[in-house]
Parts: C-alpha cells; structure tokens; sequence
C-alpha cells in the first residue's frame, strides 16, 4: 500500500512545486525582475545542484560522450531549457499564472502532432484509442484558443488577502482586457509557443537516452549549457548591472526555481517514471491548473473569467481523453506482443513435436526391418 501512495504523493508535491514556481515567478517579474536574468539564476542554480549527483551517482557508470551525443544535448538545451522557458517566462510575464499552466496541459496533445507528422506515430482513426488521441488533441487545442482569445465575465472575483509582494500585481491587472488588449494575446500565444518548443525536446530528448544512459550527467550538461545561452541572451538584452542584483524575494524565487524546480523535481519525475511509466506522470498535469489557480486568486488577487475556467476545463478533459486513448493504444501492443510470442512459442513446439515423431517413426522403421 505505502508503495503505490508514495509515487502519488510525491507527484502531488511536484505539481504543486511547480504550481509555485509560476506564483513566484510572476511576482518576481512583475516585480521588475527581467526574465532573462531570472532564467540565466535559474539555470545557474539548477547546474549547481545537479552536479554534485551527476559525478557521484554516475561516476561508474557514465558512458563515453561523442561529438554526436554532445551536439544532441546541445539541441536539448536549446528546445528543452532556453527556449521553452524564455518563451514560457515571458508569456507568464504578460498573462496569469492560471491561463499559463492551463495551457501547459497541451505538450501531450502537441507532441502527438509533431510525431504524426514526423511519421514517429500512427493515427489508428479506426480505433477508439485512435479516435480517443485525436478528439482529445482537437479538444486541448480549442481549449487553449478559448483561454488565449476569449475572456468573458468575471465568474470568481478578488480575494483581498494582503501579500506585500503582491500588491503591485493587484494593481496591474495586466490581463484585464480594458487595460491591455496587447499583453491578452501575447502571453497565451508566447505560452502556447512554449509547449510546442517543449514538445520537439521531448521528441529528441530519447535519442540523447540511448545513446548516454546517464540521466543526471546528460540533465547538468543541459543546465549547464542552458545557462550560459541564458547568460549571452541576458546580457545582450540588458546590459545594466544593477538588474543582476538580487533582493530577498529575487534570491528566493532563483533558489526555488532552480533548486526545486529543476534540479529535484527532474529527479522525482525520473524516479516516478521508472517506477510507474510517463503516462502515469502525465495525469497530475491538471492538478498543476488547481493549485496555480487556487495560490493566484488567494495570494495574487486574479479574477477568474468565463473563458478562463471553460477554457481550463476543455484542456483537461482534452488530455484525459488523449491518455486514455494512448493507454488504449499500448495495452493493445503489449496484447500484440504476448500473441505473437505465444504463436511463436506455439509454432516452436509443433515443430519440436514433429521432430520427435520423425525420429520415432524413423527407429520403428528400423526395427522392423
């Protein structure tokens, strides 16, 4: 019993880590704390943490590392790290913690897309699990249109709690569409553009898997990299040195977001999947909307609109369906697999039976003679 609710708990823990990783950061940055800056602490610290486990645990058993698998990982941080999080960090910027890890829910549905195209995946449309992955698909995808394009009427109002550090967000209200109509649609579509940059990562990110069967070396190499891609892209951006100073909050949302948020949340999602595959890792997804939802009308004040919630909902309902149709999909193979080995098995045994009844009617044969 207490193995199968540790996992749970743990990626409970996770999303509402990462649930607090889009709070803080959206206090930061509204703040005034510049993105990049943000993003070259967090991969800084990330590097920093990771490290000390990547020697040590893979001090045996890390393979050689060709040109070929170095240039892969450099393709990793470019998709999976510096662009996903720039985009993502700066659409968080200029929308609400909520619409912005709403739509996190369509890697899945994106990343189904980029495999079909790049003939990685079949579609299977006269299947259910076929159909189920692209009803779901198409159901994320209005979702995600409905948060970017459609407001609606105020459903949940302000929560007046007072939080110092957010008073300032309070007062923006930078999503309020008769203030900003710009940053409206520009958060969603950076946020959107997010997932699918994260999506190619997940497409290249298993080749790097069996070709350097060191998850925490290959993860700190990334974060190293990342980190300084981030530090060019900050510095040409900004060159004021006073931007890199960090205040009390400042220094706990770059400790949080690369200590927490990358360097341990990698470990326990591995350690998740090793133990109860992707698939189980992906259903905590929504709790993610929940908890971001929940710490920003609490501690940020957000307003919940019409098109924020049924946007929200027809993400998640769009993903569940997609996981239900791609646990379909893969119980159908493991079936697959155990018929053609028990044919195989089959097929061997009849021929072994043939054998020894040739080779008995062969010694009767010649006894009788």
């Amino acid at each position: 019993m207490g193995k199968n609710l540790l996992p749970l708990f743990l990626m409970v823990l996770v999303q509402l880590g990462a649930a607090g990783t889009a709070i803080i950061s959206k206090v930061v940055m509204d703040d005034g704390m510049n993105p990049y800056i943000h993003l070259s602490y967090r991969q800084i610290f990330a590097t920093i943490s990771i490290a000390p486990f990547a020697y040590f645990i893979e001090r045996e058993t890390r393979p050689k590392l060709t040109p070929s698998t170095l240039f892969l990982i450099f393709l990793c941080s470019i998709f999976g790290i510096t662009g996903m999080q720039m985009t993502y960090l700066i659409g968080l910027k200029n929308s609400t913690a909520t619409i912005t890890t709403a739509l996190a829910n369509l890697v899945p549905a994106i990343t189904f897309l980029l495999a079909v195209l790049s003939g990685l995946e079949k579609v299977g449309l006269r299947s259910k699990a076929g159909q189920a992955k692209v009803l779901g698909t198409i159901l994320c995808i209005c979702g995600s249109m409905l948060l970017s394009l459609y407001h609606g009427k105020v459903l949940i109002g302000q929560l007046r709690i007072h939080w110092k550090y957010s008073q300032h967000d309070t007062s923006k209200n930078i999503i309020d569409p008769n203030n900003n109509h710009g940053n409206f649609f520009l958060g969603p579509f950076l946020v959107i553009i997010s997932t699918v940059v994260y999506s190619l990562w997940l497409i290249i990110q298993p080749r790097v898997n069996e070709r350097y069967a060191a998850p925490y070396s290959s993860t700190a190499l990334m974060c190293f990299m990342a980190s300084l891609e981030c530090t060019i892209v900050a510095l040409c951006v900004n060159r004021d040195k006073n931007a890199w100073s960090l205040n009390p909050i400042r220094a706990i949302s770059v400790l949080y977001n690369g200590i927490i948020s990358s360097a341990l949340a990698f470990y326990l999602i591995t350690w998740c999947i090793k133990r109860k595959g992707p698939l189980y890792v992906s259903i905590f997804l929504p709790m993610l909307l929940v908890f971001s939802a929940f710490l920003s009308w609490t501690l940020l004040g957000e307003k919940l609109y019409t098109g924020t919630i049924m946007g929200s909902m027809l993400t998640v309902i769009g993903l569940y369906g997609f996981l239900w149709g791609k646990k379909k999909e893969m119980e159908h193979i493991k079936e697959e697999v155990v018929f053609n080995k028990k044919n195989q098995l089959t097929k061997v045994d009849l021929e072994l039976q043939f054998s020894e009844n040739s080779k008995q009617n062969s010694m009767n044969v010649q006894t009788k003679i």
